[in-house]
């Protein structure tokens, strides 16, 4: 026993002396090592239980360790580990197939080009719409998050980007509708859509339309809030983005593959961009593999112009053979389907913590993709700790995890975005988790 304790410790030890976490002060952290999952669970190296409420970082929508997917990764790495991207494969092929089968161009057609995440499919879209349209600007939403990397980072609107500065030029940057805490003075739905198309336009003429290749946005803000924008707010940048030219992508890394009760976020909000990226969701994360999704009127213009980008592990043979098992698990399991099932029940759920606890300013969400706003004063919305801000809520999101429940959460907003194989026990286990942590929040313990 003393020896498997030391082993243990030692695998603790070895973590804080060689590993660096992203975005977080390295000195003073204890965390459980994870070493197994299950479905909507995680284990660690103790053997303790921990429910997985936000699918890591919203990107295990099928679950851990599923077997179909464990198999087909094993069986392809037994047969053929590697092929250059320059060469044909079958599993390239079929993945790529059926991704264009459940976009939002199945009936005119796309094509595929794969990444090994989703900050590198931003920055290539980018690429490819500036080399489509010869124009180089680009617009992006303050309240996004776009990846880390220069370019990626740069395209981001929040403070994730500063330490990228001064970036990647032609990028501009606007304010998206966010009913809650609206940048435009208002309460009502209908107004901030107005208001906010008006400032999208004036943002326009001012950068000039004709040097705007792209305008890329989250149809879900992701990690800055889970923000929905109001009925008709999409349609309408869809609408200004014909006027003036300038190509419409959707950063669909989070919403992606399920996580909306579609295929994709698009196909949610009725809207047709001209490309998608995507990542997370389409291996599940057993594999890293992001890509870029582009309707085949645009891809066309590459049939006789050179291809502007290119990594050594694009289309790689292990994550294509996840992601046609992920796809094929999606299909099969109809998971797409569950999470339209989920969202009234999570929505329930969530609503019933928001009456019991006056620390939730606000339920927001779809599909099975929420945002739990913290506040300190519901009436005025004042955020239990500043958005950006040097105080956080650290204690808070270790207090559940130390109580066996995973959230994600950044500042005051908690993400709840379970494995879509979550069962309505194991849901009920989590938002009981959390609305004792949020008491004992509440009561400053």
């Amino acid at each position: 026993m003393t020896t498997a304790k030391t082993a243990l410790d030692d695998v603790a030890a070895l973590h804080t002396r060689h590993v660096l976490t992203p975005w977080l002060a390295q000195a003073g952290r204890t965390v459980p090592t994870i070493v197994r999952g299950d479905g909507a669970a995680l284990y660690d190296d103790h053997g303790k239980r921990y429910l997985d409420f936000s699918a890591g970082l919203v990107a295990v929508n099928l679950g851990h360790a599923h077997p179909g997917v464990a198999a087909a990764i094993g069986a392809q790495a037994a047969t053929l580990a590697y092929a250059a991207p320059s060469l044909g494969n079958d599993r390239r092929a079929e993945l790529a197939r059926a991704i264009v089968d459940i976009s939002p161009w199945a009936d005119e057609g796309a094509r595929v080009f794969f990444t090994t995440g989703g900050g590198e499919a931003n920055e290539d879209a980018l690429k490819f719409a500036r080399a489509i349209g010869g124009r180089h600007k680009v617009l992006t939403a303050y309240r996004s998050f776009h990846g880390s990397a220069p370019g990626a980072g740069t395209l981001s609107g929040e403070n994730r980007r500063w330490p990228n500065e001064p970036g990647i030029p032609g990028v501009a940057r606007f304010f998206a509708p966010f009913p809650y805490r609206s940048p435009f003075h208002t309460r009502d739905p209908r107004e901030e859509v107005e208001r906010a198309i008006d400032h999208l336009e004036t943002v326009v003429q001012y950068e000039g339309p004709s040097s705007i290749a792209a305008l890329l946005i989250e149809p879900v803000v992701g990690s800055n809030g889970v923000i929905l924008y109001p009925d008709g707010y999409l349609a309408r940048v869809r609408e200004l983005c014909d006027r003036h030219g300038i190509l419409l992508i959707f950063d669909e890394v989070m919403t992606g593959f399920g996580r909306t009760g579609e295929a994709f976020a698009a196909q949610t909000f009725g809207v047709r961009p001209d490309m998608i990226t995507f990542a997370k969701g389409v291996t599940s994360a057993y594999v890293p593999l992001g890509g870029v999704a582009m309707r085949e009127s645009l891809a066309a213009h590459f049939d006789s112009r050179a291809l502007p980008s290119g990594h050594t592990y694009s289309g790689h043979p292990l994550a294509m053979a996840a992601g046609v098992a992920v796809l094929r698990a999606y299909r099969e399991e109809r998971l797409f389907e569950r999470a339209r099932e989920l969202e009234p029940l999570l929505r329930a759920r969530l609503e019933g913590l928001r009456e019991r606890h006056r620390a939730i300013g606000e339920i927001r969400g779809v599909g099975a993709f929420f945002g739990i706003e913290l506040v300190a004063d519901r009436e005025t919305r004042e955020p239990l700790v500043p958005w950006q801000g040097a105080r956080n809520l650290a204690p808070f999101f270790n207090d559940l995890l130390g109580s066996g429940l995973y959230v994600l959460g950044r500042y005051n907003v908690a993400i709840v975005s379970p494995p879509l194989v979550i069962s309505e026990n194991e849901i009920d286990e989590g938002v009981a988790i959390l609305d004792h942590a949020l008491t004992r929040l509440e009561r400053g313990d």
